[in-house]
């Protein structure tokens, strides 16, 4: 089920894709009263769960093109949970590109945050922030919704604990980035986290899910990778994490990049205002921005 936040005559709704993905309906159509997606997340019984998929099942609704999208959690309840240097392909070039500030042994999983204002929805405009940032990049990444508490999770039960998945680009400013040693403020500049097009329920893939990732800048196609490379899997972060944090249902944790990125290149090609910057995942969709 591919859940979503729309603007429908200037009102912030939240609803549930049709089975054809041809038009859309509002959870009100069926008495749910959440505010917003984050405490759909948290409040949403699984029978509330199994009547929108039955009614996402007809096929009815508003059409697609009549509402506006927004990303399909417009304001996270926390910062962003990521992961760094998590495609060993990715490790490896971006140490290339700084060995300082990427390379080294990495025995155990890189985690840091980001913060964020608002998540860009598709079609939304990326900042240039050209006083700023002379290094923009891009980085498409599977991120994991959690849907419950989770504390002292082992790996076994980690899949029973996420509410579904979306996609995000981890816009980075690599000067930021760089300069100041740590990975926060050049992450996490307003308009730094595309969103979407969907969040899509845990139950629509395998556990773990094995999905096709790519970004194209310009039409050119820079990362084509597979969530199976990744270092280190969902399972294993949501128990490791969890030994030591309560991860809040709403949390998200973003999985790392696979290689392609900006800084990668030889030499390097970073985003200029302009571009466009597409990013997809198989079973979760598209998310096209545009850098201003």
């Amino acid at each position: 089920m591919k859940l979503l936040t729309y603007i429908e005559a200037g009102v912030e709704k939240v609803g549930v894709l049709s089975q054809d993905e041809s038009c859309v309906f509002s959870i009100e159509e069926i008495g749910l009263k959440y505010q917003d997606m984050n405490e759909l997340i948290e409040k949403m019984t699984p029978e509330e769960k199994q009547d929108l998929e039955s009614y996402a099942m007809k096929n009815q609704g508003v059409p697609r093109e009549k509402i506006q999208l927004e990303a399909p959690i417009p304001n996270p309840k926390q910062d962003i949970i990521c992961l760094g240097i998590n495609y060993m392909a990715h490790a490896i070039e971006s140490a290339k590109y700084k060995k300082e500030a990427f390379g080294g042994e990495r025995p155990y999983a890189v985690y840091f945050s980001k913060r964020v204002n608002r998540s860009v929805a598709d079609n939304g405009i990326i900042p240039r922030y050209e006083a700023l940032v002379d290094s923009l990049d891009y980085e498409v990444e599977l991120a994991v919704v959690i849907g419950k508490d989770a504390k002292n999770v082992t790996e076994a039960e980690a899949f029973d604990y996420v509410f579904g998945y979306t996609m995000i680009n981890d816009v980075s400013a690599r000067n930021v980035q760089t300069r100041h040693k740590q990975w926060y403020f050049g992450k996490s500049l307003d308009g730094f986290l595309p969103m979407g097009p969907y969040l899509v329920t845990e139950d629509e893939f395998n556990r773990p899910p094995v999905l096709h990732i790519s970004s194209k800048v310009n039409g050119e196609l820079r990362q084509n990778a597979s969530t199976d490379l990744l270092i280190f899997g969902i399972s294993h972060v949501i128990a490791e994490l969890s030994q030591g944090m309560t991860l809040k249902a709403g949390t998200i944790i973003a999985m790392g990049t696979p290689a392609g990125v900006g800084m990668g290149m030889d030499p390097p090609r970073f985003l200029q205002s302009g571009d466009e910057v597409i990013c997809n995942i198989e079973n979760i969709g598209t998310l096209t921005n545009y850098v201003r």
